[in-house]
């Protein structure tokens, strides 16, 4: 039991129901109307709004944007209820300089693209509908963020 305290010191249950909830909401969505709830497509349709160059233009961007913003809405709501609900609305703070915020954005964001999606897309949305290309990139994420994990714990020991 020390292993887990150690591990979530906050406790596990959080993490458990929340993950639940992203199941159960994102394989709602599919079972409910056929579609995949990926956020990256997200932000893609929502600049096919204002953006006029060609990519944001595609077909699958600007006939699905309407869905994709209540989509979007209703997980900022869902968070806000969250936060207001369970963390009884307390400011939450960071410790991370907001330039490494605003970088690791763009990388983050950079990558999405660049893999057809992000980290969470492709484990949640991606593994669910049994997409092999999602459960390699999922794979790579995983070994990635491991040596990335072991390599920081060396260098700041």
């Amino acid at each position: 039991m020390n292993l887990l305290s150690t591990l979530f010191p906050l406790g596990w249950q959080h993490y458990l129901l929340g993950g639940l909830l992203i199941g159960a909401g994102t394989a709602l969505l599919f079972v409910l109307t056929g579609r995949i709830g990926g956020m990256s497509t997200v932000l893609s349709s929502t600049w096919s709004f204002v953006v006029q160059r060609p990519f944001f233009q595609q077909t699958r961007f600007v006939s699905s944007r309407g869905w994709r913003l209540v989509y979007a809405a209703g997980l900022m709501l869902g968070a806000l209820l969250w936060w207001q609900g369970f963390a009884g609305g307390a400011p939450q703070n960071t410790s991370v300089p907001v330039w490494q915020l605003l970088l690791g954005g763009f990388f983050v964001g950079y990558g999405a693209r660049l893999g057809n999606g992000c980290t969470s897309g492709h484990g949640i949305c991606g593994l669910g509908s049994l997409q092999w290309p999602s459960l390699l990139a999922v794979l790579t994420f995983m070994a990635t963020a491991f040596v990335t994990a072991h390599l920081m714990a060396r260098w700041l020991a």
